[in-house]
């Protein structure tokens, strides 16, 4: 029977976050939430032997199942759980869980509504979020809401769902797709180009507010932080320049 939920979890060197019990927690949700699912844990190459934990894991979770993938970013990663997923309604979530999968419970109920694309926000109050992101994560709205997505509140929130047909037809469009493979787990706007595009194509899309607390214990995606903001404005400045230049039509 095809599940409900596809629940694709991206892994890129995670294992302070799976040894610390995030996926304990998913399935303790799961093996009562009242919907049909299967977990995807898509891994993007890792070198820190959390793949071999996310396979022990697997065997003994109801339901999950691990795709194993060359190293080539987030992106890449979710792309590869979309294109296995079965289920109606695709949603990714972040491997540390700092929104735990129980607020899925505030998306779902919007498809019943006809929406496409249902998403979570973390507002303004942002648990462990240090003051220098907070501001920086202000500017970085003011910037992107003056090109692309006015009426969007929080592009980068890693809690994003879709109907299943939207997610595969939406997400192979993604430019970051035609780059040269990544190095490291590669910051990227590529939030804020798939809700261009689901806008665009005229997707209804709803933003729900959903918890949020820094929760990551990997140190896997350290970067110095002007650089991770310079290049997440670069791509936002790109992605109003493919529209203009007519590459999404």
């Amino acid at each position: 029977m095809r599940p409900k939920v596809s629940i694709i979890i991206p892994n890129y060197n995670e294992r302070a976050n799976i040894v610390a019990g995030v996926l304990d927690e998913v399935n303790q949700y799961l093996k009562k939430a009242q919907f049909t699912y299967e977990v995807i844990i898509s891994d993007d190459g890792s070198t820190d032997g959390s793949l071999g934990l996310i396979e022990q894991k697997s065997r003994l979770y109801r339901n999950f199942k691990v795709v194993k993938n060359l190293h080539g970013g987030k992106a890449a990663a979710i792309l590869s759980g979309i294109r296995t997923a079965k289920g109606e309604i695709i949603l990714f979530t972040d491997m540390d869980q700092s929104t735990p999968l129980k607020e899925i419970e505030k998306l779902l109920p919007f498809y019943n509504e006809g929406f496409d694309l249902v998403f979570g926000s973390r507002g303004k109050a942002r648990q462990n979020f240090p003051v220098t992101r907070q501001m920086a994560s202000f500017l970085f709205r003011i910037f992107r809401q003056a090109l692309l997505l006015r009426d969007v509140s929080d592009t980068q929130c890693g809690f994003k769902s879709f109907r299943s047909t939207v997610a595969k037809k939406l997400f192979p469009k993604l430019s970051i797709f035609k780059q040269v493979a990544s190095s490291g787990w590669t910051v990227s706007a590529f939030d804020v180009e798939l809700l261009f595009l689901a806008e665009k194509a005229g997707y209804i899309l709803k933003e729900v507010d959903v918890e949020w607390s820094d929760q990551d214990k990997s140190t896997s995606k350290d970067r110095k932080f002007i650089n991770e903001s310079l290049d997440m404005l670069k791509q936002i400045l790109t992605v109003k320049l493919n529209d203009l230049r007519g590459l999404y039509k």
